[in-house]
């Protein structure tokens, strides 16, 4: 169901979308997918979840590239219209909806925090970043480290409408990992 939710938003849009539409093209009995989702926003973000799912954060042999890789494959990912879609439509409706961002947060940002963390565990075996004694201090940066990069990633293509190339990844990476001071290298 979670490509026929994608393709039907992107076909419908978010006012226009249905359980019914969803369970037309996947073949299924809508009664299957209330048996699981109690409404269209629950399976929209379940749908949507599963994009950002195939993220994977590449061992290039080094934090910077490894960030560097993570950023061009979420930019590829938010240019898929099916992604653009879903997402911008979830976040404009959660405005209005606890619920509904609770539910982004739990199916979509935490699971992908993790990416942050693998990145982390991998810097620290290679001696490139320091292990962190205070685990508060070290969620803490973890969760600013992750909303740096999903905030710049997700403006630059959503918002702003710019591409996302090697030569931006690389120069955000650089001031990601080491300053103010390392964007003019």
């Amino acid at each position: 169901q979670p490509s026929s939710t994608r393709d039907a938003l992107v076909e419908l849009g978010w006012s226009k979308l249905t359980l019914g539409d969803v369970a037309i093209r996947a073949g299924v009995a809508k009664t299957t997918l209330y048996r699981r989702w109690a409404g269209k926003n629950e399976l929209v973000v379940d749908a949507v979840a599963v994009l950002f799912d195939e993220l994977e954060l590449p061992d290039r042999g080094s934090l910077l590239a490894d960030v560097e890789g993570v950023v061009l494959q979420f930019a590829a990912l938010l240019e898929r219209p099916e992604t653009k879609t879903a997402l911008m439509a979830v976040v404009a409706e959660s405005t209005g909806d606890e619920p509904l961002r609770q539910r982004i947060r739990t199916a979509i940002v935490d699971r992908q925090k993790r990416l942050v963390l693998i990145g982390r565990e991998r810097a620290q075996a290679r001696g490139e970043l320091p292990y962190e004694e205070d685990s508060e201090a070290a969620a803490r940066n973890a969760d600013l480290i992750f909303d740096v990069i999903a905030g710049a990633v997700v403006h630059r293509t959503l918002v702003s409408c710019e591409p996302i190339d090697e030569a931006w990844a690389h120069s955000f990476t650089l001031l990601l990992v080491s300053g103010l001071g390392s964007i003019q290298e």
